[in-house]
């Protein structure tokens, strides 16, 4: 099975992979300092703690070795501003996408940017035909973000508890299918 890159540059900041309990430092300062700013959005923020970083931490690590999820941080001039991810998906060939960002983070193209370049990646597997992003309906930042990068909503459901306290309980689901291969102009038939 291919492998994302373990670090994919973005100008003037990077995805990289996380680096076990190696980035536990940053890790828990990153979540403790957006607690505020996540928390409408975010379920787990509510078990924040030591103990749960740490076990963040391990699963990146067990559940990028089977490709099960492959999880970024996102670094600015080498300190943690946010991360991104990609899980397996509902079925085979897809895979879900999710981002967030540290307050100071926001508003800069961050997310976008950071998402564009984990869509390229996941489309360089060959394994990956299409890619989905999951937001509360209430979550119009987090809309921005596919609409930006040409994603489609394709449903909107219930969502899974548990969920957001800002939430409207509804899910929208957005889509993007790998783009065709160039046509070659310069074959021509019978070639």
């Amino acid at each position: 099975m291919a492998r994302p890159k373990h670090i994919i540059e973005c100008g003037d900041f990077v995805l990289r992979r996380w680096r076990g309990q190696e980035d536990f430092a940053p890790a828990f300062r990153l979540i403790e300092e957006s607690l505020t700013h996540l928390r409408p959005w975010e379920p787990w923020v509510a078990l924040h703690s030591e103990a749960n970083t740490r076990e963040l931490l391990a699963k990146f690590e067990s559940r990028w070795a089977n490709g099960d999820v492959y999880n970024y941080a996102i670094a600015e001039d080498g300190t943690l501003v946010g991360m991104c991810q990609t899980s397996r998906g509902a079925e085979p060939r897809g895979r879900r996408m999710g981002y967030w960002l540290h307050p100071a983070a926001t508003g800069r193209g961050i997310a976008t940017r950071a998402t564009a370049a984990l869509v390229a990646e996941m489309f360089r597997l060959p394994e990956v035909e299409y890619l989905e992003i999951t937001h509360d309906l209430a979550n119009t930042s987090s809309a921005a973000v596919p609409r930006r990068l040409g994603f489609t909503e394709v449903r909107r459901e219930r969502a899974t508890p548990p969920t957001a306290p800002s939430g409207s309980g509804i899910d929208v689901v957005w889509r993007l299918d790998r783009p065709a291969p160039p046509v070659d102009a310069t074959r021509v038939d019978g070639d």
